[in-house]
């Protein structure tokens, strides 16, 4: 089961469960607008694609709550320097390809 995490890795910006969101398969979390900005589809952890996370029913929420674990890491001195390598390395190249 997903961890819904509860908040942007990059900016912090509250997701709660029906937030639209962002996850790579190692769940790291992200709001939609640093994905496609910032980040430009590529996680700053694993390189790998960042796909819209899929929103838990409502009814399904109380018994399967959010994570409240929260991971901020903000892209900033060596990490926007390491993400922008990854963004180079893996241009045009297909997520399933990578």
């Amino acid at each position: 089961m997903l961890q819904l995490k509860p908040g942007c890795e990059t900016c912090d910006l509250d997701l709660p469960p029906t937030a639209l969101a962002m996850v790579c398969s190692f769940e790291c979390t992200f709001c939609s607008r640093c994905a496609s900005d910032l980040l430009q589809n590529v996680c700053p952890n694993c390189g790998g694609e960042l796909v819209r996370r899929p929103v838990r029913p409502a009814e399904r929420v109380a018994a399967n709550p959010a994570s409240t674990e929260r991971v901020y890491r903000p892209l900033v001195g060596a990490r926007m320097a390491q993400h922008a390598a990854l963004v180079a390395r893996y241009a045009g190249i297909d997520p399933t390809r990578r």
